[in-house]
């Protein structure tokens, strides 16, 4: 929570107060009014019941009152005011200065709720409120700052293991005059290899800025998903090949789906390569998809670890990578189920992923309707 959010509190705190003291004032001045018409009418009334001399003391004394009584009524209903506000105001600022030193501890890293007096129940409630969000929200600063940290680290390791094997290739090519053309040959494409990789790391650099400081903007049209399907698994072929890994895809021929084009590409790209990524070898991914009801469900499921549930929890958080020691050629920058789970939001859709039996099951839920292009 911010100061000026605090500040706010503190205002709306004092104009509480404010409209409590106006309100028992009121009160209090029209009980006094009503209660002084009251005594004066019974006091008449009990005068009447006797029968009273001029020429008694007594007489001109109720008299003088009787005559006086309205100046007598507002007086005293002023003397009750004052004294109402006086005991208001006082109970006022001491309550200010209560909530103005709760109101500092929220800040406060210390455990243990914020205890004020019985009359400001509700203002407790909201400081402690408060002071549970900006705990938490400390909490989840310090988590991303540390995954962002951890990003740096397995990046610049990343950055200069082929930094490093395109400089000694390159040197090697240049120092060694005489080296046979098929020699020269497997260093290049090594030195080549590892500048693709390179602008690989790189590109999860812009990918990181630009998905932190840029809005993205949909531009919806009705596609073929089941040609999507079979493009990106037949570009997936090289991938597949290294693990020797197949892909079992089942989809309606004609199944078509309102998205923008591109960026449902990516999504899908970047779930069929998680599961490429952590799959076991020599095993087979299951691609699914089929149209129940309003929306579309698109499964991909592969064998490979178990994946704890307090790790599955963070899956398509920010910089996550299920194994922290897995080098960015596989497990990437932690950006690509963070990213897909983005755009899948601003299709009005929603992903999920369960892991169990050494089967993990990533799903994507898309409505069949037409989506909005500005978020």
């Amino acid at each position: 929570m911010s100061r000026d959010t605090i500040d706010r509190t503190i205002h709306n705190i004092r104009r509480q107060f404010l409209r409590r003291l106006l309100l028992r004032i009121l009160i209090t001045v029209i009980c006094t009014v009503i209660g002084s018409i009251v005594i004066y009418f019974l006091a008449d009334w009990i005068c009447g019941q006797y029968t009273w001399y001029t020429y008694q003391l007594s007489y001109e004394v109720l008299s003088i009152i009787r005559m006086l009584a309205p100046i007598l009524v507002i007086g005293l209903c002023l003397l009750v005011t004052v004294g109402v506000c006086a005991q208001g105001w006082n109970r006022t600022l001491e309550y200010l200065s209560e909530t103005l030193n709760a109101a500092e501890e929220i800040t406060d890293e210390r455990p243990g709720q914020i205890t004020l007096s019985p009359a400001l129940q509700d203002v407790e409630m909201q400081l402690n409120y408060a002071k549970l969000n900006l705990r938490e929200s400390r909490s989840a600063a310090k988590e991303a700052e540390q995954r962002k940290n951890d990003l740096i680290v397995y990046l610049a390791h990343d950055l200069k293991t082929p930094l490093t094997s395109v400089i000694g290739y390159l040197s090697l090519l240049h120092d060694e005059q005489g080296m046979s053309a098929d020699l020269r040959e497997k260093y290049t494409d090594i030195a080549l290899d590892k500048a693709l990789r390179l602008e690989d790391l790189i590109n999860e650099f812009f990918e990181i800025t630009r998905f932190n400081l840029t809005a993205v903007t949909l531009e919806p049209q009705t596609v073929s998903l089941s040609r999507m399907l079979e493009q990106i698994v037949f570009e997936f072929q090289p991938m597949l090949t290294e693990k020797n890994l197949s892909v079992r895809l089942s989809c309606p021929p004609g199944l078509t789906l309102t998205c923008d084009p591109d960026k449902m590409q990516r999504v899908l790209d970047n779930v069929l390569r998680n599961a490429v990524n952590y799959s076991f070898s020599d095993g087979e991914i299951c691609l699914s998809a089929l149209r129940t009801g309003n929306r579309i469900e698109i499964v991909c499921q592969n064998k490979g670890q178990t994946i704890p549930p307090e790790k599955l929890e963070h899956i398509f958080d920010q910089f996550y990578r299920l194994d922290a020691a897995r080098s960015s050629k596989t497990g990437g920058a932690g950006l690509g189920l963070a990213i897909a789970k983005q755009l899948v939001d601003l299709h009005g859709g929603s992903i999920s992923a369960k892991s169990a039996d050494q089967t993990f099951t990533m799903t994507i839920r898309l409505p069949c309707r037409e989506i909005s292009t500005t978020f």
